[in-house]
């Protein structure tokens, strides 16, 4: 009779290695669950527990220290280099040192977390270390026997190390951060903490993972490569990177970083940079190591993306829906290549929960070129206060009203609501007004009290011609501007109305739903609940939105304003379809976010870079650096006549 015990490990494994390695569960987390109690009740009834057992995968008891562990062989950190120009000094380097000169690079993700190595002895996980100094690191088998992504055993006699990387995703951390008591303030900091805790049962809850690069030593096999020894990883159910580029030559290694930079911050995880090796074992051998780093590898690191400053002093701004937002005046510093001297906060209750003072040392991180979000406090000095929030508007003196985490200012004739207001319904999501600023609606709320939306329509030039700065150029352009605004797609009428949590891609959404704002007003909480990626929270501030006598009148006094919010149903042509396109210079017969609109609408995505991506430049007047390297990576190139044609011979079709 076969062993059942055995029989349910090593089906228990393979579920598990589908599910958090290669990312594809075959059963349901029910059906696991089955089999992992009856595991469990048969280990109790015999009295013994494999070494593969996934029941050894909990969080124990906590321990009272850290053992130190000696690697069998040293763990060597990187040399960095963060230019081209330090890119091609090592490549120099590399060719002198092993006399070739066409040598073969692989490109991995730099993981941002927590370097650990796993020991193997005749097939079995006897533990895991961090890398300490490269020497001695710290014994972390407890808190590792909790990760799931790694196996208890593989198919591999003698002793073997093997070097990865723990991480936690940034969805994991999102998740984790709503309900945790402590916020953890990056995903970095999270992995570092979540296996260098005393306690395992802390890093099971924080659901870290490894993913693994490197074979650090092998006593009874040997590898002739990177790609090799990655095959050895995957085979034997390692978790690896995402992204392995094999690159011959430098120009082709430079090309996969600045992939890997453009496409970073769509990642799930914490990358800041990326990681050159050369792939041969060999020409490794003959270039060695120095007292710190080896001759045959580098990292490029990114510009970074966080770093700690002091905040100064909080200040509260008040936007289109009255909500009071914390702005952080910080010292300036650098990050990712700006100086950062303001960051944000979401709200009151974000500020207790990071446990931000006035006057304190703070971590901020800037991503995607907006402004920089705070992470959370690192620091606090002697004159170090808790923050006071305002019992009043700090604009127009109304008291304001707590709502959950939220303050908000219920006076929605409050400058800065209407300005703020004003501009988002003017904006090229909205109505698309050509020239209309927020400083120019504080202008008009200040001189005529413009207060509601439909005002704007009724402005005279008489009445702009009175304002400083205003002359017949300006006048001219902002009354056409508004007066050609009053023909709209119903998305952008929708965005522009300021709903709280209506964005682009919902507006389009509801537009495409319902085909007209009267539909739209009329449609009951339940019907917008039941529409993907809209809850009852949302559905219920659509639904009291337009409930509201004061909109419904402004919607009214709009449409008479002459305002024809037009539905037009997406263009199903593939003119464009699996073209990644850059649109480059100035076109004459459109504006670029309309031939943006024009790309996506035929099937292709627009890419704001040029990279060995791109499959299509569009390139307009004064076309300039984009221009270029686009032909320096033969990416096809067409002028703007060939692009109209393209989309002609769409409609055509």
């Amino acid at each position: 009779m076969p062993d059942r015990m055995r029989e349910l490990i090593d089906v228990l494994n393979r579920y598990a290695y589908e599910y958090y390695v290669l990312d594809n569960p075959t059963v349901s987390d029910a059906e696991y669950d089955k089999l992992y109690d009856e595991l469990r009740a048969l280990e109790a009834s015999e009295g013994r527990v494999e070494f593969d057992s996934p029941t050894r995968r909990v969080g124990g008891e906590p321990i009272k220290e850290f053992e130190k562990h000696t690697h069998i062989q040293r763990l060597y950190s990187l040399d960095k280099a963060v230019t081209e120009s330090e890119l091609r000094a090592f490549e120099t380097r590399a060719v002198k040192g092993s006399g070739k000169d066409d040598i073969e690079y692989v490109v991995e993700y730099k993981y941002d977390g927590l370097t650990i190595c796993l020991t193997y002895v005749d097939g079995r996980f006897t533990g895991a270390a961090t890398r300490g100094n490269g020497v001695v690191g710290e014994d972390v088998t407890a808190q590792v026997l909790t990760i799931k992504s790694f196996p208890l055993a593989i198919d591999c006699k003698g002793t073997v190390e093997v070097k990865g990387e723990a991480i936690i995703r940034l969805s994991v951390l999102e998740n984790y951060n709503k309900t945790a008591t402590e916020v953890l303030k990056n995903a970095r900091n999270a992995a570092a903490g979540a296996i260098r805790n005393l306690d395992p049962s802390v890093t099971e809850k924080r659901r870290p993972e490894i993913i693994f690069y490197d074979v650090n030593y092998a006593s009874d096999v040997t590898f002739r490569s990177q790609t090799e020894c990655l095959d050895f990883l995957r085979k034997n159910g390692f978790k690896t990177g995402e992204f392995v580029r094999v690159c011959r030559g430098m120009d082709e290694a430079i090309e996969a970083i600045d992939e890997i930079d453009v496409n970073r911050k769509k990642l799930d995880i914490l990358t800041d940079g990326a990681v050159v090796k050369i792939n041969d074992f060999s020409l490794r051998e003959v270039l060695g190591e120095t007292d710190k780093f080896p001759r045959w590898a580098i990292a490029f690191k990114f510009e970074a993306e966080e770093t700690t400053t002091v905040l100064e002093k909080i200040v509260w701004q008040v936007g289109r829906t009255g909500k009071l937002t914390p702005l952080a005046h910080v010292e300036p510093v650098e990050l990712a290549g700006a100086t950062v001297r303001r960051a944000t906060l979401n709200n009151l209750g974000d500020i207790k929960r990071k446990k931000i003072k006035d006057r304190c040392r703070v971590l901020i991180r800037r991503s995607n070129e907006v402004i920089p979000e705070i992470l959370g406090a690192t620091e606090y000095f002697e004159d170090s206060k808790d923050v006071v929030p305002p019992s009043v508007c700090p604009y127009c003196g109304t008291p304001v009203v707590e709502t959950g985490a939220n303050l908000f200012c219920p006076n929605t004739a409050c400058r800065p609501r209407v300005v703020a207001a004003f501009a988002n319904f003017a904006s090229k999501e909205g109505m698309n007004i050509d020239g209309f600023s927020e400083m120019t609606a504080g202008i008009l709320y200040d001189s005529f009290g413009v207060r509601k939306y439909h005002e704007l329509y009724s402005l005279t030039p008489e009445q702009l011609f009175l304002l400083e700065g205003f002359k017949d150029k300006k006048v001219a352009n902002i009354l056409s501007s508004i007066e050609n605004s009053k023909k709209v797609p119903l998305e952008n009428f929708i965005f522009a109305l300021g709903i709280d949590g209506i964005g682009k891609k919902t507006a389009k959404d509801l537009a495409k739903t319902f085909g007209s704002v009267e539909a739209l007003a009329s449609a009951d909480e339940e019907r917008l609940s039941s529409l993907n990626e809209i809850g009852p929270v949302l559905a219920e501030n659509i639904y009291e939105f337009f409930r509201s006598p004061e909109n419904s009148d402004e919607i009214k006094s709009l449409l008479q304003a002459g305002i024809t919010p037009i539905y037009q149903s997406e263009i199903s042509g593939d003119v464009f379809a699996g073209e990644k396109v850059v649109l480059t210079g100035t076109l004459s017969a459109f504006k670029r976010s309309d031939a943006q609109k024009i790309i996506e609408r035929n099937g292709g995505e627009c890419m704001s870079s040029v990279s060995k991506l791109t499959t299509l430049v569009v390139a307009g007047e004064s076309a300039g650096s984009k221009l270029d390297k686009a032909r320096s990576l033969g990416v096809k190139i067409i002028d703007e006549a060939e692009f109209i044609s393209m989309i002609n011979a769409g409609k055509d079709n």
